[in-house]
């Protein structure tokens, strides 16, 4: 092959006109629009703001029918209408996805079938609020066969898959849900719920407290015939140490969070793999060399950093645990203070379970275009408030997104109004949330049997015991072949050759 020669005026590359115009013009990318452009584009804010729940919308519902569904009259095809969803006729859509969950919930598909014979739960009557998902219909239908009585309401205004609340309303299940629910509805349909004529929950099923919270609020005499809470967030956790530590805590309660199989596989692998899929569906940005800060190296940061810094992020961490802090540090991240990073990133996610870590004043410092957004269980981490003042604009992009405009031209993009970003614009694992879900089951199950006197007005852990039979029944999906003690072995160790393996105080 002939050599390229650099010196000689027919081989030299010629750089055209348009390129050196680019190199030139080429920092004009950076820069922010200006004052007329943006206003010829957006919209005030008393317009877009109120865009923030009723244009959210189930990704399968292409219908314009804006109508809220508490003024419609529906009736399921058994004549029911003890339900609120968006639309019924979507039930056939929700039941192909609830068949397609039960392939990737094989614990909770054995659990179903090894104990609806016995019907462990016959008598429980469950109020539940959580994320209304095909992996959730799975777990409500799997309560009905094992004996129990449901009723529904969702944790978050935007998870709610609303065929899959239709299909759930059509198998006679009241459901009181749909996507984009102003904080009024979220409410409502706690209530409608609980307060319900010849029907009292002795069973709660809860995401995050609000159930928990409005039971104490405006029904605290319900609480004489709960038999127990079940909770799975850390939020909902938090509040329940809170009540048990004031003395308030009436009915034993079970901290499935804080188990080992949701803590280390929900948490962690559910959320090493949604944040990307949230992030991605939201705003179709690469990963690849972004500068991203995350708010929090518990399970859920740990995930959140482990992805992004698989893709080619530079990682930045926040923490204010001195032993996360250090894990951070020994995983190879920077750990800063986000005064120290916020006008560089390009993406700021929080996942701490705490209120207002991104200020108005960090806002206010973001580079343009920077990406804002949450993995924490409530909207409490990003103070989403304080940009709704008359100096800045919104302007809604798709579904769950929206620039937040300054008068100067700078936005930035706020993804699902600083809601769970996975469960608000995308979905989850499956089969991480069969370990979830049958955790949550079994630990229905435990406080509805347990003989009076067990469990006291307290918080307590899902036994060591169920926790590894929870994931001994999801071993069989991976062909995976579990090793057996010895007799002399367990002796050795002091151990039962079936369990537990491990003491409570293990750190897995």
């Amino acid at each position: 092959m002939e050599k390229w020669d650099g010196n000689e005026g027919t081989s030299a590359f010629h750089v055209p006109e348009w390129m050196i115009q680019f190199a030139d013009q080429k920092q004009e990318f950076n820069k922010r629009p200006t004052k007329i452009g943006r206003r010829s584009l957006s919209r005030s804010i008393s317009q877009s703001s109120t865009d923030s729940y009723s244009s959210a919308a189930s990704y399968t519902d292409s219908s314009d029918d804006e109508t809220s569904p508490r003024d419609k009259q529906q009736k399921n095809s058994k004549g029911s209408s003890d339900f609120c969803v968006k639309n019924i006729k979507q039930a056939e859509f929700g039941r192909r996805e609830i068949e397609i969950a039960e392939q990737e919930m094989p614990a909770l598909m054995a659990l179903r079938k090894r104990a609806q014979g016995e019907k462990p739960l016959a008598g429980a009557k469950i109020v539940g609020c959580t994320h209304i998902t095909a992996q959730t219909a799975v777990l409500m239908e799997t309560l009905g066969a094992l004996g129990a009585q449901c009723r529904w309401a969702a944790c978050n205004i935007y998870s709610t898959l609303n065929e899959v609340a239709a299909a759930l309303a059509e198998s006679g299940f009241p459901v009181f849900a749909w996507k984009g629910e102003s904080e009024d509805d979220f409410w409502w349909c706690i209530d409608r719920c609980v307060n319900v004529e010849g029907w009292q929950p002795n069973m709660i099923l809860d995401d995050g407290g609000d159930l928990t919270h409005w039971i104490y609020k405006k029904y605290p005499n319900m609480f004489k015939k709960i038999k127990g809470i079940v909770e799975e967030s850390v939020t909902g956790v938090h509040r329940l140490y809170q009540l048990s530590k004031a003395g308030k805590l009436c009915v034993p309660a079970m901290n499935v969070n804080d188990s080992v199989t949701k803590q280390k596989f929900d948490n962690l692998y559910c959320c090493r793999e949604s944040i990307l899929d949230g992030l991605k569906r939201t705003t179709d940005m690469m990963f690849g060399g972004k500068q991203v800060v995350v708010c929090g190296y518990g399970e859920v940061g740990k995930g959140c950093c482990a992805a992004l810094k698989a893709m080619g992020s530079i990682v930045y961490v926040t923490e204010i645990d001195p032993i996360c802090a250090l894990q951070a540090c020994m995983d190879g991240f920077r750990l800063v203070k986000l005064n120290e990073v916020i006008r560089q990133v390009d993406i700021v996610i929080t996942c701490t379970g705490n209120k207002n870590v991104v200020t108005r004043e960090h806002l206010d410092r973001m580079k343009n275009s920077c990406i804002v957004c949450n993995m924490g269980h409530s909207n409490t981490e990003i103070d989403v408030a304080s940009l709704r003042t008359p100096e800045l604009t919104w302007e809604r992009v798709r579904s769950q997104v929206d620039h937040v405009i300054w008068p100067d031209g700078k936005r930035i993009v706020l993804l699902a109004e600083g809601r769970l970003l996975n469960l608000s614009c995308s979905t989850v694992p499956t089969f991480v949330l069969s370990i979830t879900a049958t955790t949550q089951a079994l630990a229905l199950i435990e406080l509805y049997n347990a003989p009076e006197g067990r469990y006291k007005q307290d918080v307590y852990l899902l036994p060591k015991k169920m926790d590894e039979y929870v994931a001994s029944l999801h071993l069989p999906t991976f062909d995976a072949h579990l090793t057996e003690l010895t007799d002399e072995q367990a002796k050795y160790l002091g151990l039962n050759k079936n369990g537990p393996f491990k003491p409570n105080y293990y750190r897995y």
